[in-house]
């Protein structure tokens, strides 16, 4: 069976809108969310581990997307948050455009496949224009969660 978003996705770790006006605190709050799951035993070790990742290349992977991630043995499970910017944030993205919608991934240091196949799903399901459409024009968090939780079951049927 293919990996699904909603086996990590949460409504309580979603934020519509996200607060920070830059990256680094748009990164840094969806951090502070996610930390706030009991998935994250070292908040410290994490946040160290998506800043040093995000310093090697920028995680903005176009199309108005970025997927700030970390590996790091203070994760126990792999576990997401997600946050739409009040307004698009510069991000170096691949494409030059700012980025409207940030999914962070926490993943455990050893669990390098289902870490990729999370990404992958990622990537897959936002690829879609309507679903991008749809996912940045969200109003608040439970519609952002309703939409995102639907897409596995979609893709099943």
């Amino acid at each position: 069976m293919a990996f699904e978003l909603s086996s990590i996705l949460k409504p309580e770790l979603i934020k519509v809108p996200l607060e920070g006006d830059s990256k680094r605190a748009a990164i840094d709050e969806l951090c502070d969310l996610v930390c706030t799951s009991s998935s994250v035993t070292d908040p410290d070790n994490f946040r160290k581990a998506v800043w040093e990742r995000e310093g090697q290349r920028s995680t903005g992977i176009g199309e108005g997307l970025a997927i700030p991630h970390g590996k790091c043995p203070g994760v126990r499970e792999i576990t997401m948050s997600i946050g739409i910017p009040r307004t698009p944030l510069e991000f170096e993205a691949i494409d030059g455009e700012p980025v409207r919608m940030l999914v962070l991934l926490a993943s455990p240091a050893d669990r390098i496949a289902d870490h990729i196949q999370a990404l992958g799903r990622i990537s897959k399901f936002m690829s879609d224009p309507s679903v991008r459409s749809r996912a940045y024009s969200a109003d608040c968090s439970e519609d952002l969660y309703q939409l995102l939780a639907g897409l596995d079951a979609a893709a099943r049927a």
